[in-house]
């Protein structure tokens, strides 16, 4: 009778040795792999392009918004320029449906933010929306 299974070679390693040498090429493919991305992940530090359908920052328009404060901490609405004792005289009534709009500069300083905050929180405003712009 004739086998159909050849008898394993013996060319002198044990199975173990076997295994070993039959998993060093599954390890070495992983190392350049893990390397791979190393290096791809270093290079890809660049920010993505704008978009085609994305505008021009200098096409934007200025959100709506109930109030402005710009960078020194000076309030607006409807065009003037407010104190504390004209901000709650020249803003809609409180409504916790419409919260009141604040465009504030991003570069308020946060003690200036804080102090209208706490004066329109005085006023009975308890939702408010900040409108922001990221520095570019």
């Amino acid at each position: 009778m004739i086998e159909l299974v050849p008898p394993p070679s013996t060319s002198g390693k044990s199975l173990m040795e076997r295994v070993e040498d039959a998993l060093l090429p599954l390890i070495n493919l992983v190392f350049l792999l893990l390397m791979f991305f190393i290096v791809a992940g270093q290079l890809a530090d660049d920010p993505l392009p704008d978009l085609p359908a994305t505008p021009a920052s200098a096409e934007q328009q200025s959100p709506h918004a109930d109030l402005f404060v710009d960078a020194q901490g000076r309030w607006r609405a409807g065009g003037e320029t407010l104190d504390a004792q004209t901000l709650l005289q020249h803003l809609p009534e409180p409504d916790a449906q419409n919260p009141l709009k604040i465009a504030a500069a991003s570069t308020i300083a946060m003690a200036d933010l804080e102090a209208l905050l706490r004066k329109l929180e005085q006023g009975g405003f308890d939702e408010i929306m900040l409108l922001t712009e990221p520095e570019t």
